[in-house]
């Protein structure tokens, strides 16, 4: 069963639904429908994105993130600084008295 529901939006949010249907070649309504929809058929779960739009948005907010991780000292990719690392290790005997 589906029912009718009419919504009043900020103009942001309306060009962004309005943009993101664009890219799918989908009418406004239908997207801003699919989108509540998943909001809430499928609160708490993973859901897939739905259009190739929709997967190209989600890979690219996922690449934002790629080396976005700083532990504070660089990791695997000073070569140098792996060789010492490697002379020390090995040049140490491991050995307690």
């Amino acid at each position: 069963m589906s029912q009718s529901l009419t919504i009043e939006l900020n103009d942001t949010t309306y060009e962004a639904i309005e943009r993101r249907a664009r890219q799918a070649g989908e009418l406004p309504a239908r997207i801003a429908a699919t989108m509540l929809e998943q909001q809430f058929e499928n609160s708490g779960k993973v859901t897939k994105p739905s259009t190739d739009a929709d997967k190209q948005a989600a890979r690219e907010s996922l690449e934002a993130l790629f080396g976005s991780v700083d532990l504070g000292y660089p990791i695997a990719s000073d070569n140098e600084q792996i060789d010492a690392d490697l002379a020390r290790e090995y040049g140490d005997a491991h050995e307690t008295a």
